[in-house]
């Protein structure tokens, strides 16, 4: 079943992910909005402070991303902007302590929704951006990570990224395990001090330059993984992977790091009693939890990581009559 998801599955609903039509055919059917609410739980900053407030009282840190990408226009990347000010403002307001250095209350943001992408002077939109958002988030005591997108944007957001960090030294990234690049990307930023999230990537690369095969995707994981412990930075270990899990312990030994020197991550709606046995044993877990309209692209990437999630959503569909 393994080699069917990744080769054939997995392909056609990311490609399905790309489309328009299909998009917004998804968008109308209730049965779709209901399914998804076990990924996304809302579409506004009111809403998924709901569940932040819920996952910070089960012990669980929280990483909140407002669902959206690829913009076309400057207003609309402009409007970005302004919900995250806002979304950090009311998170601030939270008054969350700061636990040994870390950062409970995180938000997660990706540059193309910030302007990258728009033709004229894109990138230099999209850094401007950031460092608004930067600038809020250190005043409110609030994390930023960047996340990372298709592989064509990679060079650009890591530049943004050290750009950003000059200022704003706490600054994480996003790294993908199945890009070929990335054990010297982990390199470069575990030298430096960085915070990155290392996951193993969602986007549907050409094999030129990402590891296709599940097998070859988690061995880079566990590769990469182990730069980044014997780095001097802050390991965010994004992975549902058994295998994955498993191996953290040793090599956080191996490494000399406690529990309280890197932290596992997860996807909101996805393995949370893994979350919640990782937490009682000791482990900082962060749940990524995304809110917002924008949420097929998304969605759609969710089903096509774990055989799970597509018969989640499958199931669903077969009990709508019932």
């Amino acid at each position: 079943m393994g080699g069917v998801f990744a080769n054939t599955v997995r392909p056609a609903i990311l490609s399905a992910g790309r489309r328009q039509g299909l998009r917004r055919i998804a968008e109308r059917l209730p049965i779709t909005r209901k399914v998804v609410r076990r990924f996304v739980p809302g579409e506004t900053i009111g809403s998924v402070l709901t569940s932040v407030a819920a996952l910070r009282d089960s012990g669980l840190y929280v990483s909140v991303d407002h669902l959206g990408e690829d913009v076309t226009g400057i207003d609309d990347a402009e409007a970005a902007v302004q919900v995250y000010l806002d979304l950090i403002g009311r998170l601030g307001r939270l008054d969350d302590r700061v636990e040994d250095g870390a950062r409970p209350l995180e938000v997660s943001l990706k540059l193309s929704a910030l302007g990258q992408s728009l033709e004229r002077d894109g990138e230099k939109i999209a850094r401007e951006n950031a460092f608004a958002i930067c600038e809020a988030a250190q005043r409110a005591g609030v994390w930023v990570t960047v996340d990372a997108e298709d592989h064509t944007t990679t060079d650009s957001t890591l530049t943004i990224v050290r750009d950003l960090r000059a200022d704003f030294p706490w600054l994480g990234t996003v790294l993908q395990a199945y890009l070929r690049r990335t054990p010297r990307d982990c390199a470069e930023f575990a030298a430096a001090g960085a915070r990155i999230r290392l996951c193993k990537g969602a986007y549907d690369e050409p094999a030129s330059v990402a590891y296709r095969d599940p097998a070859a995707v988690t061995d880079s994981y566990l590769r990469c993984l182990r730069v980044l412990m014997g780095g001097s930075g802050y390991p965010m270990v994004a992975s549902h992977d058994p295998a994955v899990i498993e191996a953290v312990p040793s090599l956080a030994r191996e490494s000399g790091r406690g529990v309280d020197d890197f932290e596992h991550q997860m996807l909101f709606g996805i393995r949370d009693d893994e979350q919640r046995r990782l937490v009682a044993a000791g482990n900082r877990v962060r749940v990524y939890v995304p809110f917002g309209d924008q949420w097929y692209g998304y969605f759609m990437r969710r089903l096509a990581e774990r055989p799970a999630n597509l018969t989640f959503f499958l199931r669903a569909l077969a009990s709508r009559g019932h």
